[in-house]
């Protein structure tokens, strides 16, 4: 089949969650200016660049955490992975800008080392970040979105000591989740190895 993507596709549901897919998800830990803590998944999320080590966040309408992150400059990058999947789910819970998602979802908040938003105590990997921009996407028509980039720095790493095997990471133990289309995720729990191809020599 075809759709054009601004025109009726006359499937029950949208598919392009489920096309672009497995994502990784980006539980977001920040702090108000006020000190209210908030914890949120996003799943439009990913790493950007390495040198310096970059994340993107995008954001379906203007939330806690991007009003947080834009008023403190700062926010972590938390791992979810199978064993907090139900607690990542209550934390996505569209509760008021005054709970503390950590406590609703029964997690520890943990001081960060470097900046004021704490981390996700039981999560194996937290990356610290620092904000370098937030942007309001513009669509192909010069119109205004509901839709918010959030880029960010990392400025510190936490890795649980469990995951790491001869100074790797593995992955497959952490067993991170990914988000799919509609309410479906998926674990990683199983990883293969492939060598970059090397070109033949020219004679």
């Amino acid at each position: 089949m075809f759709y054009e993507a601004n025109k009726p596709h006359g499937l029950p549901h949208n598919p392009f969650k489920a096309i672009v897919a497995p994502r990784p998800i980006g539980w977001v830990s920040t702090v108000s200016k006020d000190g209210v803590k908030n914890l949120a998944p996003y799943s439009f999320f990913n790493a950007v660049c390495d040198t310096p080590p970059m994340v993107v966040i995008g954001s379906s309408g203007y939330k806690d955490s991007i009003r947080n992150i834009e008023e403190t400059g700062e926010f972590v990058c938390n791992q979810a992975t199978l064993d907090l999947a139900d607690a990542m789910n209550q934390s996505s819970a569209m509760v008021g800008s005054d709970v503390d998602e950590f406590e609703l979802s029964g997690l520890t908040a943990e001081a960060s080392k470097l900046v004021a938003a704490p981390r996700v105590l039981e999560a194996k990997t937290a990356l610290e970040c620092k904000l370098v921009n937030v942007q309001r996407l513009i669509d192909i028509d010069g119109n205004e979105t509901n839709s918010w980039l959030i880029l960010g720095q990392v400025v510190g790493v936490h890795i649980d000591e469990s995951v790491l095997e001869n100074g790797m990471l593995n992955v497959a133990k952490m067993k991170p989740l990914a988000r799919l289309g509609y309410m479906d995720y998926s674990v990683v729990d199983s990883v293969f190895q492939m060598d970059r191809p090397a070109l033949p020599e020219k004679v």
